[in-house]
């Protein structure tokens, strides 16, 4: 989806849940902290439908992977403005934070391919509905807004100026959602698996006070947890040394949880550890990596780049897109690679999935490997095979015009850690369930 406010396209991501609680404030040190994880489809999400099948979960996975892709326009990349591609309808991370002094609970998606910080604020002139209550900015001591002249506003692209000096922020989205508000800072304050919430103190957010769109009534807004300055990530900066890591379920155990690491915790090492350049591309807010190469087996076939550059950067990780897309020509060459290797038969698929087999019946997967600059990312067959149904399996890559983004069903079992500051993306492989 591309965005329609000044012009920006970015990209909307997220995987799984993040159901957290909020005990107390304590100041935040330069240490690490970790937070619950837990599966959209998970009975403990508040997004969890009991009626569906499980091949109802992957097929919807699918669909809103394929929807976020096709909405996506590269074209639009060279563009500048502070906002990002969501439908919160389609997100698969909630991160449950709390705002202000005393602190107020709100639930919001996090989302790692975005970057401002927003909720619903009283006096809502127009509110998409929320079940929880909007947030009051005059019961917080410790909430302000910024003139127009603060740096704060005139760093923020996008910003405008209300005609009583109020800095205001809005974004648009490409299916017409929206949010406009003010430009504010406030006290946010993460909980945390230890039991100690962690506050970070004049934190910059926007205070929504007309929003609308494809919304869901179970958050409130957006957490940006992108590259871009007024992120999340960036907002903590040295507090959590730049870094923070994720590891995802397989889809057979979303009813399990496990953790987002930040700071400290969220060091990647040990055996079977590769790590790769982060590239500093426009827009900031996603994170680049570069493809060399994909073996199937003992064949090597070459990438050649997508719209994202035929050198450095040149494919997107995405945590929330559930395929991994491919520029159309190289993908070919990639399927027949693997098509060529496995002996079953073939079968029809969902739309989207051309490489399907009767999975009835047990088929051997050949071995895989992705070639990133300095890291070879050897995957299992849960990673490029999934069950679409009870009787068929279907590729875990796709083709995409001209774009390549490394979705999560390749991440899942791999310890996925991102360090902002050594400008690196490591992989190890992992059992996410005892993560």
């Amino acid at each position: 989806m591309a965005a329609t406010a000044n012009t920006t396209s970015m990209f909307f991501i997220g995987f799984a849940i993040l159901v957290l609680s909020c005990f107390c404030l304590i100041e935040a040190q330069k240490g690490g902290f970790s937070v619950e994880l837990i599966h959209r489809d998970s009975p403990k999400s508040p997004l969890y439908n009991p009626l569906e099948t499980a091949s109802n979960r992957v097929a919807n996975a699918l669909r809103r992977s394929f929807y976020r892709a096709h909405r996506f326009k590269p074209s639009s990349i060279s563009t500048k403005a502070v906002d990002a591609d969501l439908i919160a309808d389609s997100g698969e991370y909630l991160m449950n934070v709390s705002i202000g002094t005393p602190a107020f609970d709100i639930v919001a998606i996090a989302d790692t391919g975005s970057d401002l910080i927003w909720t619903q604020c009283k006096p809502c002139s127009q509110c998409f509905r929320q079940d929880a209550p909007l947030f009051d900015p005059s019961k917080s001591s410790t909430f302000r807004t910024f003139s127009c002249s603060a740096s704060q506003c005139e760093n923020l692209e996008g910003s405008s100026c209300s005609s009583n000096n109020t800095c205001r922020y809005s974004v648009t989205y490409g299916d017409n959602s929206f949010s406009n508000g003010d430009v504010a800072a406030d006290t946010l304050t993460l909980p945390s698996t230890t039991g100690r919430p962690v506050a970070f103190r004049n934190t910059i957010i926007g205070c929504g006070h007309n929003n609308d769109g494809t919304f869901d009534e179970n958050t409130s807004g957006i957490i940006g947890l992108g590259g871009g300055d007024v992120s999340l990530i960036s907002q903590l900066g040295t507090s959590i040394a730049g870094k923070f890591s994720y590891c995802l379920l397989p889809l057979s155990d979303a009813g399990e949880s496990n953790k987002m690491n930040f700071g400290t915790d969220a060091i990647v090492s040990g055996a079977g550890v590769v790590s790769t350049p982060l590239t500093k591309k426009f827009p900031s807010t996603f994170y680049f990596l570069t493809l060399e190469a994909v073996s199937v087996g003992s064949k090597r076939i070459k990438f050649t780049g997508s719209s994202l550059g035929t050198d450095d950067g040149n494919i997107i990780i995405d945590s929330g897109t559930t395929l991994t897309l491919l520029p159309e020509d190289f993908y070919s060459e990639f399927e027949s690679a693997v098509a060529s290797q496995i002996k079953a038969r073939r079968v029809d698929g969902p739309q989207g999935l051309s490489l399907c087999y009767d999975a009835t019946t047990d088929f051997a997967v050949p071995n895989i490997t992705i070639h990133f600059t300095n890291a070879d990312v050897k995957l299992a067959p849960l990673n490029t095979f999934v069950l679409v149904s009870d009787t068929v399996s279907c590729f875990t890559f796709s083709s995409l015009q001209g774009f390549a983004i490394y979705g999560n069903l390749a991440q899942m079992n791999f310890l996925v850690g991102y360090d902002t500051e050594k400008q690196t993306v490591s992989f190890k492989p992992t059992d996410c369930s005892k993560n």
